[in-house]
């Protein structure tokens, strides 16, 4: 009986000894597939995390793409007008300058007429009255021509400076927008 007991005690201890290694097993198979689970949701978690920022850069990127070409265009924008100004004020200065070239002429010929006018006197009030004559038309004259260079120009510097008070407006009128507009 002895020996029915020992081997009773070590079928005993095996038992015992195997339910415990059955129940390691399985808190272990129980431990793999919680640390699976949980790798496999991180991992998910992650991706998703991941391509949420990849988007938000994407879209934060085109956003700077879009400025960037917005910032483009209105440099080309303001280039044009500047250009379209300086043809505008060369122009009109060529064309100002042949209106003074003329009236400078005009002056000159009657000068000369008057001069050889005042060759012919015969008396000192004949030459004066020449002479009077001569600085009264040559003063209307001038006041004159003098008033419509005036006008010229004036028109010239608001015609050349139309352009860029366009661009000036559009700038004034885009940069005061919120961003997010």
């Amino acid at each position: 009986m002895a020996a029915d007991s020992k081997a009773e005690t070590k079928r005993g201890i095996a038992l015992v000894a195997n339910n415990q290694a059955a129940a390691a097993a399985a808190t272990a198979a129980q431990a793999a597939t919680t640390a699976k689970t949980a790798m496999d949701d991180g991992a998910a978690k992650a991706r998703v995390t991941m391509e949420q920022g990849m988007q938000q850069m994407t879209k934060t990127t085109e956003g700077f793409y879009k400025a960037a070409e917005e910032a483009a265009e209105f440099g080309r924008g303001n280039l044009e007008a500047m250009t379209k100004a300086t043809q505008m004020l060369t122009s009109g200065m060529q064309d100002l300058g042949k209106q003074y070239f003329a009236m400078s002429q005009a002056i000159s010929e009657h000068a000369m007429e008057s001069a050889k006018a005042l060759s012919g006197v015969k008396s000192l009030k004949e030459a004066a009255d020449i002479q009077a004559a001569f600085a009264k038309a040559s003063l209307e004259r001038t006041l004159s021509e003098t008033a419509k260079l005036q006008e010229a120009a004036f028109r010239l510097a608001e015609q050349a400076g139309a352009p860029l008070a366009a661009r000036m407006t559009l700038a004034v009128e885009k940069f005061s927008k919120p961003l997010a507009a």
